[in-house]
């Protein structure tokens, strides 16, 4: 057995080479944001295609970005982007009596730090839970991403408790 037998030429048709193009356009080494998207019952997802529609178009003066998959239950904005899943479950730390809390605009969060620096919020007494993560890059301009979102939950997401 010869291993070092020479090789004949490899010759690529217009066709083949067309489709090679075409693939290495495709590449998936993009920087899009992804996020995994809620699966929540019909009446909830009702509820946040109305977010989706009600979404501003900046937040924290930031573009929509949305993460990939596409999904009227996720939004994002900027790079890195500033993520909203709508239709989460509820989170745990909510039966935490000592879980932090805050009120933007009329709209209560939880508050939860990540392990990364990043921080996550999830809307509390509303019909559906709305989750909001701001990444460790962009936590210093604190709270100025729920101040932008707080008039399209209250307008989508009515106050009561989520089931």
């Amino acid at each position: 057995m010869n291993f070092f037998r020479r090789r004949r030429p490899l010759h690529v048709g217009p066709p083949a080479l067309a489709l090679l193009i075409t693939l290495a356009g495709c590449s998936s080494a993009d920087d899009s944001p992804t996020a995994a998207v809620p699966s929540p019952g019909a009446k909830v997802t009702k509820l946040c295609d109305d977010l989706d529609r009600a979404l501003p178009a900046k937040v924290d003066d930031l573009g929509r970005r949305d993460p990939e998959p596409a999904s009227a239950l996720t939004a994002g904005w900027g790079n890195p982007a500033i993520i909203l899943r709508c239709g989460v479950v509820r989170p745990e730390k909510m039966n935490d009596p000592e879980a932090d809390g805050v009120e933007v605009n009329g709209v209560g969060w939880l508050l939860e730090k990540q392990d990364d620096g990043s921080f996550r919020f999830t809307t509390t007494l509303r019909t559906a839970y709305v989750e909001v993560t701001i990444p460790s890059g962009r936590t210093g301009d604190g709270m100025a991403p729920l101040v932008d979102l707080a008039p399209s939950v209250k307008k989508a997401i009515p106050e009561g408790i989520a089931d």
